[in-house]
Order: structure tokens, then C-alpha cells, then sequence
């Protein structure tokens, strides 16, 4: 009986150590997802394409939105992405501000500032995180190339 008693115990030990990182540590993506600290930038009501109607530049954007959705669909956490100044595109001399993925979800990314000239609006927000809705990545896409 009271090997039993022991046993359940260290299971109960096992079982609740591979949930926490430890008692003094919180998982930081455990932690977004119950509070509100991180800002979640939301999709645009309806797609910058839609709003040109049946003008000429709607193919070209309909294939940018194509391409946009592409790339941001395939980010994973590691990757480095431009925020201002190319993205879409490798961080490059234009890139104005760079940042990283540091998490993934259901149509969402969690992006880091890492790198901001001081021309970017993104300039005093290094380290920031947010989490953006796939759409409004892709509006960025759009935006950066003039639709």
C-alpha cells in the first residue's frame, strides 16, 4: 500500500512537471494566451483588392494577394520578416524594420521587433510582440505595394 501511495505520487509529480517550466517560471506563450498583454493586430473588414472593383490593377492585385498569402502562410517560428520596407521579401538593406517569428497559431503569427532604423515607424518598439491575423499581414503585403 504504501509503495502504491508512492508510486501515484511521482506519476502525479511527472504528470505535472511536464505541463509547468517550473515553479518561479511562466511559459510566455502559456501566458498570452490568458491575458491581454499582447496586442493581436486583426484583418481588415475586407481585402484592399475587393476595393478597386473592376479597374485594372484588380489582377495584379489578386495576384499579389495570392503571393502575399503564400508567404505569410508559410512563415515558422525563426524566420526573419521586414515590417516596413519589403514584406514579403528578405530583410535587406530597404528593410526599414525587421522582426522575428516567435510563435505560430491558427491563422496568426506572433512577430518580435528586433531592429528598427530611426526613419521606421517601428523605431523605440524593439523587443515589442504582437500577434498578427494572417490577413493583416497580407494587407501589409498589398500596402507595401501600392494597392
Amino acid at each position: 500500500m504504501r509503495w502504491t501511495w508512492v508510486g501515484l505520487t511521482a506519476l502525479a509529480w511527472v504528470a505535472v512537471g511536464c505541463k509547468s517550466v517550473g515553479p518561479y517560471q511562466r511559459d510566455p506563450n502559456e501566458e498570452d494566451a490568458l491575458s491581454s498583454n499582447v496586442p493581436v493586430i486583426r484583418a481588415p473588414p475586407k481585402d484592399r483588392c475587393v476595393a478597386l472593383g473592376k479597374s485594372s490593377v484588380r489582377g495584379p492585385c489578386d495576384d499579389a494577394l495570392y503571393l502575399g498569402s503564400e508567404y505569410t502562410r508559410r512563415l515558422a517560428v525563426g524566420d526573419e520578416v521586414c515590417l516596413e520596407g519589403g514584406y514579403g521579401e528578405e530583410p535587406g538593406a530597404a528593410c526599414k524594420a525587421r522582426a522575428a517569428v516567435i510563435d505560430t497559431g491558427t491563422n496568426r503569427v506572433k512577430l518580435e521587433v528586433r531592429q528598427a532604423r530611426p526613419d521606421s515607424r517601428w523605431f523605440k518598439s524593439e523587443m515589442r510582440h504582437a500577434w498578427y491575423e494572417e490577413g493583416a499581414l497580407v494587407d501589409l503585403y498589398l500596402a507595401e505595394r501600392g494597392y
